[in-house]
């Protein structure tokens, strides 16, 4: 692979049974991103965004093709390998935040580095949560904090690692307008100044616009590719 491609799709294709045989949701999808830059996944509800997204972070496994992430061919590891090259490579934002609620917006954000086992690392959750504005809420659980806040937490946490790719699901879906902007400005601020790759899926086609390529899928395949 490319060095300077940091994510590479081979023909993937995934189905799943259902009552009158397989259901296909991705279909023969092929395309590379390089290291550093942002893409958009765009496409009508059930067209195959979310499940293509998770193949592509190693979520789930295709049922045909390959996923090249950060190097490593994703197809030839175990769970738990899959789930180590998510945890040293990859960030997650999802629409429903996803938050302990149990811990502190502070707490929720060092979560990704004492998994690593890392120590100390309360300093660079605060340095990120005041990046997002809420270097005052630091203590607040999640039910105390709006929908925006959450999101902005979750951004947090999502960059703690120094991901090299970070996969966004709808990150805006569950906010109003003005907020979800806010939320954006903060995700590409970040995305920019630590040289991350974003691949993020979005019905928002302004959104889509920002990145550099998008991607459009229809039926589980792509249309218009570039």
């Amino acid at each position: 692979m490319n060095p300077s491609v940091i994510l590479e799709v081979k023909q993937l294709t995934k189905s799943y049974p259902n009552g009158s045989g397989m259901l296909t949701v991705v279909k023969d999808i092929s395309f590379q991103i390089e290291s550093g830059s942002s893409c958009a996944i765009v496409g009508p509800s059930g067209s195959g965004k979310t499940t293509l997204l998770g193949l592509c972070a190693g979520l789930d496994q295709p049922t045909s093709g390959e996923v090249h992430l950060a190097g490593t061919n994703l197809g030839a590891l175990g769970e738990d390998g899959r789930a180590q090259v998510r945890n040293e490579s990859v960030g997650f934002v999802f629409q429903n935040f996803q938050l302990i609620p149990t811990l502190t917006a502070v707490e929720n954000v060092m979560v990704p580095l004492e998994l690593r086992g890392q120590k100390l690392v309360r300093d660079e959750a605060v340095r990120l949560l005041e990046r997002v504005g809420l270097g005052q809420r630091l203590g607040h659980y999640p039910s105390q904090l709006s929908g925006g806040e959450q999101q902005r937490v979750a951004l947090a946490r999502a960059f703690i690692n120094r991901p090299k790719v970070l996969f966004a699901d709808e990150p805006t879906g569950n906010l109003d307008a003005e907020t979800g902007h806010l939320v954006i400005e903060n995700l590409f601020a970040l995305n920019a100044s630590l040289g991350t790759t974003l691949v993020l899926v979005t019905h928002d086609m302004e959104l889509a616009r920002r990145t550099q390529r998008v991607i459009r899928l229809k039926g589980g395949a792509v249309v218009n590719g570039e």
